[in-house]
């Protein structure tokens, strides 16, 4: 008798596609969501973020908020959330409001 197996979790990877100017979260080998950026020496501008509708409810956009924000801090830039999305995920989590100071 077959014993039935445990679903497994899906692979989430989030990449940097610096031709389109956005992160990109795959969730196994689909495109699920993305946050549009635009870049410049000491400073990333978050534009927009999306989860597709598919996607949604499975902690993605949370998933991809944190991997940007600490991509921003390795990277020693500053942030400007212009994205609702990510400015929210900043105000929830004070861990990273550091990033949207200005150096002096």
């Amino acid at each position: 008798m077959a014993t039935p197996t445990e679903p497994t979790e899906p692979t989430v990877r989030i990449v940097d596609n610096p031709g389109a100017a956005r992160y990109e979260i795959y969730c196994d080998d689909q495109r699920a969501g993305c946050v549009t950026y635009r870049r410049d020496a000491d400073k990333i501008v978050f534009l927009h973020t999306e989860i597709d509708d598919r996607f949604e409810g499975h902690g993605l956009g949370s998933r991809l908020a944190a991997a940007v924000l600490e991509e921003a801090r390795a990277q020693h830039r500053r942030v400007v959330a212009q994205c609702p999305f990510i400015a929210r995920y900043i105000e929830e989590h004070p861990e990273y409001a550091d990033l949207t100071r200005k150096a002096s």
